[in-house]
């Protein structure tokens, strides 16, 4: 069992015990405002504690009702994916559909909890409703693109994309946005709607993707190609698992007056970003190494 499925197993457990927690304290509101106890007299002569009284018992339906719905969904998705890799996306997408749920739950309670009948309200404000919608229609769009994105296979956390001409790792996918981290550590923010209707290249996707590096190298190191070459190449072999070796190559890219830009380039199996991570440590401090022996040379 992988560290993810593992942790996403304790986390169902400890909202299990929760969810029972919850069901106790809704029978006991229940069984206080509904049955003819001595607390009857009390609540017919306050109304707003018979109110509260109302909308907590609402609350915790709802939230509730949401609650197994979700416990039932991810324990089919975990039995489902037991020999398989867990999708992030799946699981954050039923926590965000199910704090979005929950967030209307609480909306109707707090009418409640002031004596207001949720339907009515509505109603009668049906023309004020439309006005909402259409203000927030960009919003709307962006929350329901972002599910989609959530659920789909497509895009996953973690997976390197290029959107445009910005380019990096999905750190996360919210109900607005995605954020992408850079290989320089800026983030990114883009809008769903964008990430859904441009041309998006995932490099996750395909078996192997390309890894860049460049560097400049002054002209008073005797520069040898083939041997700054070899000492890069030699650096990958502890990585022979995940980096194809024999596609690795140096180039030059740029001459200027007193130095050049030489990139190295090699594939690399997808989906390890932190085997992607160290391969590129450890071909820097190869550069480093090979630049510091040719200056004592």
């Amino acid at each position: 069992m992988n560290q993810l499925k593992s942790i996403i197993k304790n986390q169902e457990n400890i909202r299990r015990r929760n969810f029972f927690l919850k069901f106790l304290l809704l029978v006991v509101l229940i069984t206080a405002f509904e049955s003819n106890s001595w607390f009857s007299p009390f609540f017919d002569t306050h109304i707003i504690a018979s109110n509260l009284i109302r909308a907590a018992i609402f609350l915790l339906s709802g939230n509730l009702i949401i609650s197994l719905a979700r416990i039932i969904t991810l324990q089919f998705y975990l039995k489902r994916t037991e020999e398989s890799r867990v999708q992030p996306n799946f699981v954050i997408g039923i926590d965000r559909l199910s704090t979005l749920l929950n967030i209307m739950i609480i909306l109707i309670t707090m009418m409640l909890a002031f004596g207001v009948r949720p339907l009515e309200f509505l109603t009668s404000i049906t023309i004020v409703a439309a006005a909402i919608a259409l203000l927030t229609k960009d919003y709307i769009t962006n929350i329901v693109n972002g599910l989609i994105m959530m659920f789909s296979d497509q895009l996953e956390i973690g997976d390197k994309i290029l959107i445009g001409k910005s380019m990096g790792f999905i750190r996360d996918i919210t109900l607005i946005n995605m954020e992408l981290k850079t290989e320089t550590g800026e983030i990114i923010i883009i809008p769903n709607t964008l990430a859904l209707t441009s041309e998006v290249v995932n490099y996750s996707k395909n078996n192997s993707h390309q890894v860049i590096l460049d560097s400049e190298i002054p002209f008073y190191s005797a520069i040898l190609l083939n041997e700054l070459e070899s000492a890069l190449s030699h650096s990958l072999r502890e990585f022979s698992d995940h980096v194809f070796i024999d596609g690795a190559q140096l180039t030059i890219i740029e001459r200027k007056p007193e130095s050049i830009i030489v990139r190295f380039q090699f594939p690399i199996k997808s989906g390890e970003k932190i085997i992607e991570k160290n391969v590129k440590k450890t071909v820097n401090q190869a550069l480093i190494n090979w630049s510091n022996e040719t200056r004592k040379a």
